[in-house]
């Protein structure tokens, strides 16, 4: 029983991710949870450790993906950081609007943000938004990265557990 239930938690944390909580993370504290409340160490240290440097990775790529496309598509590095911080801004913004305001807000952001410092810098509408399209396809990307690296926390932390 205790075994299907953190299964549940962990999809449900996975539900999280595309928009834009933090559901890795989630995932890493249902895996101490379910250590402390099972009392014992169904989910062994080095499973945690290995858990922990996944979480990590995914947020790095989350936070880089978006500048490199921009980069990638023609945008310089202010596209990149316009990107990034347009994500962020986005996503916080999209907050009030329950379940996909999030993501269409960090959606948006990425390729606002990326459009408005790539034409601080070039001038030139054409090139600002195929940056702005590249900081969109990477926020995708980035979404599509997270998701698969918590598939793998999923069946990490679920397989640590039955064997």
């Amino acid at each position: 029983m205790g075994v299907l239930l953190l299964a549940a938690v962990l999809v449900g944390c996975l539900l999280l991710v595309p928009l834009g909580l933090p559901g890795t993370w989630l995932m890493l504290g249902a895996a101490v949870g379910y250590n402390a409340l099972t009392g014992t160490e169904a989910v062994g240290w080095v499973s945690l450790l290995g858990i922990g440097v996944l979480v990590t990775l995914a947020e790095v790529a989350e936070f880089m993906l978006g500048g490199r496309f921009a980069r990638r598509y023609g945008g310089s590095r202010r596209a990149g950081w316009g990107a990034i911080l347009g994500g962020i801004v986005g996503a916080l913004v999209g907050v009030p609007v329950p379940i996909v305001g999030p993501v269409i807000g960090a959606l948006a952001g990425s390729f606002a943000g990326a459009l408005a410092l790539e034409y601080t810098v070039e001038r030139n509408h054409r090139t600002a938004t195929r940056a702005a399209t590249g900081a969109l396809i990477g926020r995708v990307a980035a979404i599509a990265l997270k998701v698969a690296i918590g598939c793998m926390i999923i069946a990490w932390v679920l397989l640590a557990v039955w064997v």
